[in-house]
Parts: C-alpha cells; structure tokens; sequence
C-alpha cells in the first residue's frame, strides 16, 4: 500500500509539471543607458493594423517586467519611451526571456517559448539570406567598377538563383511549421498581397494544426477566403460573354430603377465618382459619344460610388452627365460595385442588346471605336 501511495504522488508531481502554464511573463532586459522609470508599452495590432495599447511596465535597472494570460499565441510589439523602433516577439503562456539593446530593438533575442522559438529561427533564416543578396550585390559593384565582364556574369547567375530561393522561402517554410504562428501570418500576408490564387491559400491554411487554426490570424483568413471567393464568382458573372447582372438602385431624384429599364441596343455601364479625377477627365468623352451615338440607341448607366448625395449631383450638373443615373452613396461597399467586382474606378462595362457583356474598361477613342463598330 506503501509503494501505491508513493507511486500515486510521483505521478500527481509528474502531471503537475506536465500541465500547460495557465499565463505568461516576459522576462525583459536592455542593454544601454536606459534611465529607471522609462515606459514600456505591449502593443498588438488593431483595425487597419494600428498598434493598440495592451499593457504597461516601466524599466529599473535595465529590467521590465510583464505578466499576463494568452487565450492563443498572438504577434506583439515591444516600444520603448524616447527609443526608436520596436521588438516583435509572440505573446504565448510561459516564461518569455526578452534582451535587447536599446540602439536595436528589432534584433532582440527572444527565448523561452515554442512559437518564438520558431518565430526566431524564421528570422535568422531570412536575414542569412538577405546577407547572402547584400554581399553578391557589393561584389556585383566590384567587379562592374572593374570591369569584369566573367565575374559580373557568373555574380548575376547566383543572385538569379537566390531570388529563386527568396520567392520559395516563405512558402517551404510553412509547409514544414505547420504549428507555427509565423506561418500562419505569412499566409495571411500572401493572401493580403494577393500573390497566390485562392486555392493555394485554402490549401496552406487546410495544412495548419489545429491549434494555429484558434489564433486570430487564421480567423482573419478565413473571413479573407469567404471574400476572395466571392469575388471570384462575380468576376465569373461579368466576364465578357456573361450575361450582365441585373440590379437597380435610388436615382438622383429618389426614384429607383433598374438596368432592364434603360437598357438600349447598346449599353455602357459606367463606375465612377465626383471625388474620381480620372473620371471626371473621361466623362467629356463619354458625352460625346452618347450624344453621337444616342439616337442609334447606345444609352449610358452611370453608377456613382460617392458618399454624398450633394457632390453626386452637383458633378451630373457640372459634366453635363444627361443620361440615367444610380447609386447607394455607399462608396466601395456599394452592392453594384460588388456584384460587378469594382475595386478601382474608372470602370465600365459594355452590353449588347441581350445585355451580354461584349467588352470592359473602355475608355477614350477606343470606347467611341467600339460604338461605332457595334452600331454603324
């Protein structure tokens, strides 16, 4: 009985030690002359990326201390009072050991934790290579300054092949840190520039544990997902041969009407807006045309995506825009503009009598030329 209750305890102290830390402490030290009572601010990022407040410590001796709970690891941010720069390390449960030197936050070393772990060891990866990129590129500078044609040649293949490795880095780097918060914000940041299809982006994030699925980064993907899906169905919707969408909106006297309504025997779809210079250069064009081509039966449907009834109006009168007119003052989150997938203005879109799209983004001679072709 003896010998159960000892093995008993050995195995609660074995859990005990075994079980997850239930909040974090970052352990912070800075080196240089760093006056006692210097702030020191834990941010994260907001809304449109905006650091935003999460805790406050002050420096004593070279030293600061923060304590807190972490529901899912998250990327934060260190700033120092009266110091330049800042120190991105990654919020998680455990003890986080922070050191740094006042002259360069942004090389700190960060210990303690798995996902800084990893966060460290991505970023050691990727300065090795941009070591690599500024040394071929002073050697480059060498040997132009000298004149040699061979090494310059052979200094111009081996920055070909690390740029090859550049583009590659972060997406290997994914694949083989699946449970990695850094992987999961490369996502997010490929997904952001848009330099990967959608598919691709399903597929990285399918490929995460579900832990990094919990985080907030992986959230923000898949509500980006939902999104980029969507616009890749009305982009499907407005190619040319599609059928135009239907849709009908407020017109400036506070009516409403519909595309079928004003649709003619040829039909321009224009986006546009009274803030929109590029539009309000192309406008006179356009007038010209309908007042060509009008009694031929080419009609015009301007769809304003401005955000004040007073600034869409006084530019109809200003242009001398005398065709139909909608719009939702609702800006870029007008619902005609994204069931058109309209993400810059100027755009337009040219229907035959079917409302078939026949063409898109016409402007200048080019939109008169096509009239022209359509109905002479």
């Amino acid at each position: 009985m003896k010998k159960l209750a000892i093995f008993g305890g050995a195995l609660l102290m074995l859990a005990a030690c075994d079980s997850a830390p239930e909040g974090y402490t970052i352990n912070g030290s800075i080196r240089g002359e760093v006056a006692n009572g210097t702030a020191v601010y834990l941010k994260a990022l907001g809304e449109n990326s905006q650091p935003v407040d999460i805790d406050t410590a002050t420096v004593e001796n070279g030293k600061f201390v923060f304590t807190g709970k972490a529901d899912v690891p998250e990327m934060h941010y260190l700033f120092f009072d009266k110091l330049g720069g800042n120190s991105a390390l990654i919020i998680e449960n455990g003890e986080i050991e922070w050191s740094g030197q006042k002259d360069s936050l942004n090389v700190a070393k960060i210990e303690g934790t798995e996902q800084n772990a990893i966060f460290s060891d991505y970023l050691d990866k990727f300065k090795g290579i941009s070591g690599r990129a500024q040394s071929i590129q002073e050697d480059m500078q060498k040997a132009n300054a000298s004149r040699d044609e061979a090494t310059l040649t052979a200094l111009r293949d081996e920055m070909m092949e690390l740029q090859e490795e550049y583009k590659n880095f972060d997406l290997n780097y994914i694949k083989e840190h699946r449970n990695a918060l850094i992987s999961t914000l490369l996502i997010e940041r490929a997904m952001g520039s848009r330099a990967l299809p959608s598919s691709d982006i399903q597929n990285m994030y399918d490929s995460l544990t579900p832990d990094m699925k919990n985080t907030k980064a992986a959230k923000r993907i898949l509500e980006q997902l939902k999104v980029v899906r969507e616009r890749e169905e009305n982009a499907k919707s407005t190619d040319i041969g599609a059928t135009a969408p239907e849709f009908s909106a407020p017109t400036p006297d506070g009516k409403e009407t519909s595309l079928s309504e004003v649709k003619g025997k040829l039909t321009l779809i224009d986006f546009w807006a009274a803030w929109c210079k590029p539009c309000r250069a192309e406008n006179p064009n356009i007038v010209k045309v309908y007042e060509k081509y009008h009694d031929k039966g080419f009609n015009v449907l301007g769809v304003s995506l401005d955000r004040k009834a007073e600034d869409w109006k006084k530019a109809i009168a200003d242009d001398g825009l005398v065709w139909n007119h909608v719009s939702n003052l609702a800006y870029f989150n007008d619902a005609i503009a994204k069931l058109y997938n309209v993400d810059a203005i100027p755009a337009a879109f040219l229907l035959d009598e079917n409302g078939v799209i026949i063409a898109k983004g016409l402007r200048g001679k080019a939109l008169e030329d096509k009239v022209a072709e359509v109905l002479n």
